[in-house]
């Protein structure tokens, strides 16, 4: 086994490369995996099928010889305003006008996590061979692989599972992006004792179970994904069904209410990675510029809902490029855009209304029938 030293020069290395949390769990079935089966057997994963491989269950049964699970975290939480203030922001925080504006979940506002963390990773991994040659396997994934980061990162010793299911650090809170490296290398873990991993800080709190808004958790610690608007958002390729609709207020990408409210984020530090920073898309017409010659942007903070019905599926592969929210594809990203207008109650005084009523009769008389 690799000692202490070595694990603690790892993580060092991590930090350098950009990361902000690192920690080391041995390859085990983690008990918290046990539950995993029963889970999925209520359904509760949706049509997320990619969550039945059963090498989610026990990665060392699953990966011959992998004996080192290196758990790296970044954070994303960014602020929105041009001077970097904190200040909590969420779906119903005011807009910079009158015209109805959409919800996109925090961890979407900048470039897609997969493209800022897996090279971050594969060079952790460059520094490893070069420590200690070549003469070993290691994968780096960023949510890709079947793996449940989350277990893996609490037995790292990077935080605790909360009631929402999220991982939670004392000193970060939520905002986290995951990435893992599977590896035959005995590391030292960054526990003591593996046995016990951080306990929970929760306490009697249940605000993030009070907070949602379609009763997603069925129990703490325990998420029906079906219920959850992140899903229904993003994974759900079908009509969202009618009962949830009301509740999905002005999401139209995930979801971030039960974090929003977590007392663990009040005080998260704000990131300055420029990838996870909100995204400005420039405006492609004639009165892009104004007075001062200024191009006009559309940023994916509160981005106006107008805009999001307007695109065409070339607009919308050209503005999300590059960026998580492709995953829902256009129609996706159009239907909950339909929901959003339903919950916006925007009125016929509203400039915005005749437009907006435009574009959905007009989606609605098209070929599509999820739209």
């Amino acid at each position: 086994m690799l000692d202490s030293q070595i694990t603690a020069r790892l993580c060092e290395r991590a930090s350098a490369i950009g990361f902000d949390l690192c920690g080391i769990a041995p390859a085990a079935e983690f008990d918290e995996l046990r539950h995993f089966p029963e889970w999925l057997a209520r359904g509760y994963a949706g049509e997320m099928q990619y969550l039945h491989d059963p090498r989610r269950k026990n990665l060392r049964e699953s990966f011959s010889g992998i004996r080192s699970v290196i758990v790296c975290a970044m954070n994303y939480n960014s602020a929105p305003s041009a001077n970097g203030a904190s200040a909590p922001v969420n779906a119903n925080s005011p807009g910079s006008d009158d015209s109805p504006r959409a919800w996109i979940s925090r961890y979407a506002w900048g470039s897609d996590y997969h493209d800022v963390l897996k090279p971050r990773l594969e060079d952790l991994i460059a520094w490893m061979r070069a420590e200690f040659g070549p003469g070993f396997f290691a994968r780096a994934y960023v949510d890709t692989g079947p793996v449940l980061e989350r277990v893996a990162a609490k037995h790292a010793g990077l935080g605790w599972l909360a009631k929402n299911t999220c991982l939670i650090n004392q000193r970060v809170g939520s905002w986290l992006f995951l990435g893992v490296i599977l590896t035959d290398l005995e590391f030292a873990p960054s526990l003591a004792d593996a046995a016990a991993p951080p306990r929970g800080l929760c306490g009697t709190c249940t605000r993030c179970i009070d907070a949602c808004p379609t009763d997603a958790f069925a129990a703490p610690y325990v998420l029906d994904a079906r219920r959850c608007i992140a899903y229904l958002t993003i994974e759900l390729r079908g009509p969202i069904p009618e009962e949830f609709r009301p509740a999905i207020g002005a999401h139209v990408f995930g979801c971030d209410i039960c974090q929003d409210v977590c007392p663990w984020n009040r005080k998260a530090p704000v990131t300055t990675v420029p990838e996870f920073q909100p995204r400005k898309i420039p405006q492609p017409s004639n009165d892009t510029e104004d007075e001062t010659g200024t191009v006009q942007t559309i940023s994916l903070f509160h981005p106006p809902l107008e805009w999001l019905l307007s695109l065409s599926e070339d607009e919308f592969r050209a503005a999300f490029r590059g960026s998580p929210v492709k995953r829902t594809k256009w129609r996706g990203l159009l239907r909950n855009a339909c929901v959003a207008a339903g919950n916006s109650r925007i009125t016929p005084a509203n400039p915005a209304y005749s437009r907006i009523m435009h574009r959905l009769e007009e989606l609605a008389r098209g070929d599509d029938p999820l739209l």
